[in-house]
């Protein structure tokens, strides 16, 4: 098992030299980056940019090909088991127990983190309220629509309230006052600044507003990394909208105008 690095207990995420493939495929190519105490930090990235993967090696998940993963100081490919109870996790697709209700889910997920019963029963009911999930809250989870679903997810990420939330597209699927309490949420989750969340998105007026620093990925690889007044000065216009910014720094912008010209007389 190895030691945590002198000074890296406080860090809540960071990523060294990661790198994940498939077979023949490369997913992620030596990508680094660091979540920094009190931070919200978001991985950008069109379909197929390695958001997921990345996600994916941090919590577990697939293992990486190579690389350095700690979290607040824990080796998590050493010492995966460690690492995980510091971790609330929401995946890019739902994984639900379907004939369970979401009361049975949140009991089952408590009983896993092992959390008091009593204090893993107020949040949830808290949260369910906020959510108003109460009318749901003991249907069957196959029952429930896929907004409800992700409402669910979301409470067993925060149930036990972890220092570190991964979350990969969390707000997919939400209503916009669920989304605007997600939003809430995180940031007084972090304003302690001792907790981290990192969180995937590719929706850039989310991460516009509610990222504190971005991560750029394209085909796997970091194209570039900081605050949003960071990213402008390295541009060529100091007012560019993250989503401009997002599109000339992966090329993506290429050809834009001219595809959309080329659909006009559909």
């Amino acid at each position: 098992m190895a030691a945590p690095l002198p000074g890296s207990e406080r860090i809540p995420l960071a990523v060294e030299a990661l790198s994940v493939a498939y077979g023949e495929r490369s997913a992620v190519d030596h990508l680094s980056f660091t979540v920094r105490p009190g931070e919200i930090y978001g991985l950008l990235g069109a379909n197929g940019a390695g958001k997921s993967s990345t996600i994916k090696a941090i919590v577990g998940l697939v293992p990486p090909r190579e690389g350095h993963i700690r979290v607040f100081g824990v080796d998590a490919i050493a010492n995966g088991l460690a690492a995980k109870q510091r971790i609330g996790y929401v995946p890019e697709t739902s994984l639900l127990y379907e004939a369970l209700t979401p009361r049975e889910f949140l009991e089952f997920v408590a009983s896993v983190r092992h959390l008091d019963a009593g204090t893993a029963s107020t949040r949830a009911e808290s949260y369910a309220a906020a959510f108003r999930l109460e009318t749901e809250f003991d249907e069957p989870i196959a029952a429930l629509s896929n907004g409800t679903r992700q409402k669910v997810l979301l409470i067993a990420a925060l149930l036990h309230q972890p220092p570190l939330l991964v979350l990969d597209e969390p707000l997919h699927s939400l209503d916009p006052r669920s989304v605007r309490i997600m939003k809430e949420l995180l940031a007084r989750y972090v304003a302690t600044g001792a907790r981290g969340v990192l969180f995937s998105t590719h929706t850039m007026e989310i991460a516009e507003q509610l990222c504190h620093r971005v991560a750029i990925l394209d085909r796997g690889v970091l194209r570039a990394e900081g605050s949003l007044a960071v990213l402008r000065e390295r541009g060529a216009h100091g007012d560019e909208t993250l989503e401009e910014i997002f599109l000339r720094l992966t090329r993506e912008d290429e050809g834009l105008d001219a595809a959309v010209r080329a659909l006009e007389g559909l």
